[in-house]
This record gives structure tokens, sequence and C-alpha cells, in this order.
């Protein structure tokens, strides 16, 4: 008898853990380390792989900077506290895909396009 009772409270607990609602963290990506003040990108998405971080009193203001050639980045942090600027191109054209995101505090886990220079604004 003592071997019945154990399973249904083994089972009860099992079907408890199934039907325990999920927390949103788990659904959500990790945010990758980008420090105040510094612009983040990762060559993949979800904060993942090789991650670069430029600060502004190493980047010039209004400048194009392209990454390296042949490497894009899917992913990137914008805690720079100025709106930065991210192109598909390389020169910074914008004949490609290009978006601006506030500066402060903007996340972003998945980039819709591979992002191969970026620009930081005056302000």
């Amino acid at each position: 008898m003592r071997k019945i009772i154990m399973a249904g409270v083994t089972a009860g607990v099992l079907l408890a853990a199934v039907l325990a609602p999920q927390t949103a963290t788990a659904s959500q990506p990790r945010l990758g380390e980008c420090a105040a003040g510094e612009f983040c990108l990762w060559e993949k998405g979800n904060f993942k792989g090789v991650r670069q971080a430029h600060e502004l009193s190493g980047t010039d203001i209004d400048s194009c900077v392209p990454l390296a050639p042949g490497t894009t980045a899917q992913a990137l942090a914008n805690r720079t506290g100025r709106p930065v600027t991210t192109y598909q191109s390389a020169e910074c054209e914008e004949t490609g895909e290009f978006e601006t995101y506030p500066g402060g505090g903007t996340w972003v886990p998945q980039s819709p396009y591979g992002v191969r220079a970026f620009k930081i604004a005056e302000s």
C-alpha cells in the first residue's frame, strides 16, 4: 500500500510541475553584458557569440563606423545615452536597411538585418 501512495504522490508532484505556469524570463532571451556608456554588438542573435563594445571616448560622433570586413552583428545594446543608427551597408548608406535606436538602455536580441556599420549621433 505504501508504494501505491508514494507513486500517487510522485505522479501528483510531477503533474503539478508540468501544469505550473512558466516564468516570463524563461521565454525571453537573457540580456548580454553591456556596461553603461557602451554600444555593444554581438555576432549572433540573443546576445550570443563574439561581443564588440564601443565607448564614446573611442568613437567619433556622427561618423560611420564599419565592422571588420566580412562580419555582421545580429544583436545589439545601446547604453550610450545617444541615439545610434545601425546600417546593413558597411558604408552607412541609406539604400539598404537602417534603424535608429534611442540611447540609455535599448536592447535588441535580433536585428532585422545583419548590421555592418553604425553611427552614434550627437544627441
